[in-house]
């Protein structure tokens, strides 16, 4: 890597270099300490108080060249989500199933992310989200809507050293969010629906775990973009990207980075995501102000999700395609990607 941009912007944001509990005691306010950023997960999420504004959530992706998928396992305070899903970028088709528990009954998250299983078992879904030794087993069993047996089982790899986006996102002392992002996570295993078996990575082509871990205290309408990917440079480097967006705007606090060969390189503005929500899978650009980003998405494919309970409700555009653009890292290189595997969203809840 060169050094193409010598006046690059750093992060103004705090980083957090040792273990923080996210509240102070009761559970229901933000401690000062747990404000800021950190490249492993630093902080216990105590969450306590008056059901209705906790959320808490672990959500996997896997991305392939031909095949995404996806596990949720959330507990909203007043429902509990466990939800597998899945897609053939190529045909459109999609499966999976989703469970919905009243008051999230059965369905438990640590207040340290990643010490503890994630277990669900009910008639037509079973799911086993366990850490192991170097990763995290994804293990799932479901029956499709039409009756056919599913099935998966990936393996992603958290390699020695490979760094995260964990930041906290204040919008008051009482509404707080803390996230783990882990983006370009290597990942192998195989998705089964019938007869028909889909592999991902090894001998089928590179393939990418993400992890969104979700803890906080929310507010009842929201808006928020998301993006990542994962790839080579055109100069060989492992990239992997972590952006977002709306939710964040105002509270001082971004989750947007890339990580480079494992490496946590930190975004600490507001980018400008330009994209038509009535076109989802025209091109989504991404471009950070200061020049440390320009990158734009391909969709191929749209994950168009929309529940409307008058009060309670959510629509989302999740679309999955490639990147193409260039980063910069804080030392001033400018790294090229061309046409990576990622995805991007924007979602409208009332929850």
């Amino acid at each position: 890597m060169t050094d193409d941009h010598p006046d690059v912007t750093l992060t103004h944001e705090r980083e957090v270099t040792e273990p923080v509990q996210l509240c102070l005691p009761g559970g229901t306010t933000l401690n000062p300490l747990a404000r800021g950023w950190s490249r492993v997960p630093m902080h216990d999420c105590n969450l306590a108080g008056t059901p209705g504004r906790k959320k808490r959530w672990d959500y996997w992706a896997v991305l392939g060249p031909t095949h995404t998928l996806s596990v949720t396992y959330a507990d909203i305070d007043f429902l509990g989500i466990t939800d597998v899903w899945w897609a053939d970028l190529r045909s459109g088709r999609t499966g999976g199933r989703n469970r919905s528990v009243p008051g999230a009954a059965g369905i438990s998250l640590p207040d340290r992310p990643g010490t503890a299983p994630l277990r669900s078992a009910a008639r037509h879904q079973v799911l086993d989200l366990t850490d192991e030794p170097g990763g995290t087993r994804l293990s799932a069993a479901w029956t499709e809507a039409d009756g056919t047996p599913a099935s998966m089982d990936v393996f992603v790899e958290l390699p020695d050293g490979h760094e995260s986006l964990n930041v906290v996102i204040p919008w008051s002392d009482e509404l707080f969010q803390y996230t783990s992002k882990h983006q370009a996570r290597p990942a192998h295993g195989t998705l089964t629906i019938g007869d028909e078996v889909i592999a991902f990575g090894g001998d089928a082509g590179e393939a990418w775990g993400v992890l969104d871990v979700g803890r906080g205290r929310w507010p009842h309408e929201t808006r928020w973009n998301w993006g990542g990917g994962a790839g080579a440079t055109t100069t060989g480097e492992v990239l992997g990207i972590q952006i977002g967006g709306k939710w964040t705007d105002g509270t001082g606090f971004t989750e947007n980075g890339i990580i480079v060969d494992g490496r946590l390189h930190k975004l600490g503005g507001e980018l400008r995501w330009d994209y038509d929500w009535d076109r989802p899978l025209e091109p989504w650009r991404v471009v950070d102000p200061t020049g440390r980003m320009d990158i734009t998405l391909t969709p191929v494919h749209d994950k168009h999700t929309k529940v409307d309970a008058k009060v309670l409700g959510t629509e989302v555009h999740q679309v999955f395609g490639t990147w193409t653009g260039t980063v910069v890292t804080d030392d001033g290189a400018e790294l090229r990607v061309e046409d990576v595997l990622g995805f991007a969203e924007e979602s409208r809840s009332r929850w």
